[in-house]
């Protein structure tokens, strides 16, 4: 399924180190576009110039002080995921929290980083996540599937799959997608991917995709979704340097 992937990330792993300047550009643009393209998608109305000007510190008139909190807080997790590559820590539970605690930092303190006592539901989907009491339990089976797995399954599967069983599991009261997506990308970097970006013009086809997983146990498409977006970011750093 991957080959063709794999082929132009070895073209890319080839290339490195890759020109500083151009890799800087590279983040830049990525992290801009990551920020708003999953904001977007849980409702945030700030377009993608206007998530730039935010970035640069500059507030917005007429936007929510949660919608700009929204962007400095997503720009902080991604510094955060970065720093959990570069140290080469295995996931746990305590940073998936410290993940959400940034997300939610100063727009829902008393839920940021811990675990929902209430039952949510997915506006849309037909798959409802479970009861409060079942969180701990169903985060620690996620947890044992991740160490049991991660050598297992090519980078895209592994990071598919675990953004679509947490995001199941749906564990915090707010920011589970926002959190997915982060974890998504984690996984993805640490094997030397560049982070990918679900854009919000396939918001239809990512939440069907995701019904799907969490319906049917059935994740080939939403798999499938993630590779198409691995492999447009590859393009893009291939782009850069060829």
């Amino acid at each position: 399924m991957f080959e063709q992937i794999d082929q132009k990330k070895a073209r890319l792993d080839g290339k490195r180190p890759l020109p500083k300047y151009t890799v800087r550009s590279l983040r830049e643009k990525l992290l801009l576009e990551w920020t708003y393209n999953t904001n977007a998608i849980e409702g945030n109305t700030l377009t993608l110039n206007e998530t730039k000007v935010v970035l640069e510190g500059i507030t917005v008139g007429g936007k929510t002080m949660r919608e700009h909190l929204e962007v400095i807080n997503h720009r902080d997790a991604i510094t955060y995921v970065e720093e959990v590559v570069q140290s080469k820590e295995p996931l746990s539970e305590w940073q998936i929290k410290n993940l959400h605690r940034l997300i939610l930092k100063g727009i829902d303190d008393e839920y940021a980083g811990i675990y929902r006592d209430q039952q949510v539901f997915i506006s849309g989907a037909k798959h409802t996540p479970p009861a409060p009491y079942l969180i701990k339990e169903q985060m620690e089976q996620l947890m044992n599937w991740y160490k049991r797995e991660t050598k297992k399954l090519h980078p895209i599967t592994r990071g598919a799959m675990l953004h679509a069983l947490f995001v199941g599991i749906h564990p915090f009261i707010d920011g589970n997608g926002r959190t997915s997506r982060l974890l998504l990308n984690l996984e993805l970097m640490k094997d030397g991917f560049p982070p990918i970006i679900i854009k919000v013009e396939n918001r239809l086809n990512y939440y069907e995709a995701l019904d799907k997983a969490h319906t049917q146990q059935d994740y080939n498409d939403f798999i499938q979704l993630v590779a198409k977006e691995a492999e447009d970011s590859i393009d893009l750093y291939l782009s850069a340097i060829e």
